[in-house]
């Protein structure tokens, strides 16, 4: 068997470093000394911090990924290095430190349910029980306070150890926030990218929310200064990619997957959810009419690997209650609601492995 550098460093990347949550190669922890000779394997590992509690643990990992994904053969030897005193960083605390999941609810068109998806998905897992907050961060069409049917409610602020913190609205059993709160619903939000970047970063940093098990995004449509500046704020755990099967949007879906994947970014997938997936009348409650093409979200996660989180029937309910305040999965018994309560229930799981993984 002849061993070579990608090997090694494929290796690697499923590795991580417990102190960011990134790999070893994206983390650029490997040292640029990998030397190969036969079955021998050589290379150091540069760690931020001296001592470093994951130093240990970090060192056996990379020797196992070397033995399992390349050759069990392999005489590996790893050498410890830590970064110089002047290239050490002290650790930024979360933004969020009493959040211990955040997702992000993404379309890569609008007119797909992506706000519809993420109302049911917050309130589903309140109903599991679960601590939630929902971000509206669509600051330009911000929806979250008419599906709730708190559009005339008012954040007000209170005073915690000296700072005053908006106070988010509570319903349902979940914590939320929007600029809809704030502006008037009848004009339109005219605002450059920087503006409104630094308002959603008003709502995320100064506002009251606490211990939470989710954080919910509902994002705009598209790829936009608001993803980027969402990613760079936060350490989103995973994203929710929203999609109906019609060809239109999976190649806008599409381009949402590739920026969350995007070695720079490298928000996992937690699955796609078929919105629209088919027509059911109220009156032939058995019937499925496929309007918009038929398991075309299927097909596309299937081709990346990903999972299909939910297919959610178009019913005219869903709408009618969505524009009322009451959400479908407040109706458990109906399609729509086992339909939203399972892609909750799949969230966990998906979560849950990550962190098992990581």
């Amino acid at each position: 068997m002849t061993i070579y550098p990608k090997l090694i460093m494929d290796a690697l990347t499923t590795v991580r470093y417990p102190g960011n949550g990134k790999n070893l190669v994206e983390a650029e922890m490997v040292e640029d000394d990998l030397r190969i000779d036969g079955m021998s394997v050589s290379f150091s590992i540069i760690f931020p911090k001296n001592p470093d509690p994951f130093s240990k643990s970090v060192m056996k990992a990379a020797e196992t990924a070397i033995k399992t994904f390349v050759s069990p053969e392999v005489e590996v030897t790893i050498k410890q290095k830590s970064l110089a005193p002047e290239q050490q960083k002290e650790e930024e605390p979360p933004v969020l430190p009493g959040v211990k999941h955040i997702i992000a609810v993404s379309s890569g068109k609008g007119g797909v349910g992506k706000s519809t998806v993420a109302v049911n998905l917050a309130i589903g897992l309140a109903k599991m029980g679960y601590r939630v907050g929902l971000l509206d961060t669509d600051i330009f069409g911000p929806s979250i306070p008419k599906m709730f049917q708190v559009e005339d409610a008012r954040p007000y602020a209170v005073n915690v150890d000296g700072k005053d913190l908006i106070e988010p609205i509570e319903k349902y059993g979940v914590k939320l926030l929007s600029i809809g709160f704030f502006v008037d619903p009848e004009q339109a939000t005219l605002w450059r990218g920087g503006m409104a970047c630094n308002a959603l970063k008003q709502l995320i940093t100064e506002a009251q929310w606490g211990e939470l098990d989710y954080f919910v995004l509902d994002t705009p449509p598209g790829t936009s200064d608001i993803h980027l500046s969402l990613i760079q704020l936060l350490q989103i755990t995973g994203a929710v990619i929203v999609s109906t099967p019609q060809q239109v949007a999976l190649a806008d879906a599409r381009k949402g997957i590739n920026m969350y994947m995007n070695e720079k970014v490298n928000v996992p997938i937690l699955g796609l959810v078929e919105n629209m997936a088919w027509f059911t009348p109220a009156e032939l409650p058995d019937n499925k009419y496929y309007i918009f093409g038929k398991e075309g979200c299927k097909q596309l996660a299937e081709e990346l690997n990903v999972p299909l989180l939910a297919q959610i029937p178009l019913v005219q309910s869903i709408c009618e209650n969505a524009d009322n305040g009451e959400p479908p999965v407040l109706r458990p018994a109906s399609p729509e609601g086992i339909a939203f309560m399972s892609l909750a229930a799949k969230v966990v799981t998906r979560v849950d492995g990550l962190a098992v993984k990581g």
